[in-house]
C-alpha cells in the first residue's frame, strides 16, 4: 500500500512547509462530502500519530490515516498547472465515477 507523490508536488510541498516554517509533512485524507460520496483533504502534519501510515516521495513525507488509506491506495497526487490555474491533482486508481465538477468521487 502506498500513497506517492510526484517530483513537482513534492518541490509545492516543500515551498509550502518552509514558508509555513514547521511541519513533517503532508497528510493526505478522504471525507464524506459532494455529490458522489467522498472528498480529498489536505493538511501540513506537525506531528505523526500512532496509527497514521507514512509513506516518503521525493523527501516528502505523505501521511495517511488508515480509515482514509483503503480509498486512496495507489494513488500519485501530483501539482498541475492548467491555463491560469494551478493545484493539486489526485491520480487514484480507485475511483468509479466523480462529479461534474470533480470535486467529489466514488469507489
Amino acid at each position: 500500500m502506498a500513497v506517492t507523490l510526484t517530483e513537482k508536488a513534492a518541490r509545492q510541498v516543500q515551498k509550502h512547509l518552509a514558508a509555513r516554517g514547521k511541519g513533517v509533512g503532508i497528510r493526505v485524507a478522504v471525507k464524506p462530502s459532494g455529490c458522489s460520496g467522498l472528498s480529498y483533504a489536505l493538511e501540513f502534519v506537525d506531528e505523526l500519530g500512532a496509527e497514521d501510515a507514512t509513506f516518503e516521495s521525493f523527501g516528502v513525507k505523505v501521511v495517511v490515516d488508515p480509515k482514509s488509506l483503503i480509498y486512496l491506495d495507489g494513488t500519485e497526487l501530483d501539482f498541475v498547472r492548467e491555463g491560469l490555474s494551478e493545484g493539486f491533482k489526485f491520480h487514484n486508481p480507485n475511483v468509479k465515477g466523480q462529479c461534474g465538477c470533480g470535486k467529489s468521487f466514488a469507489v
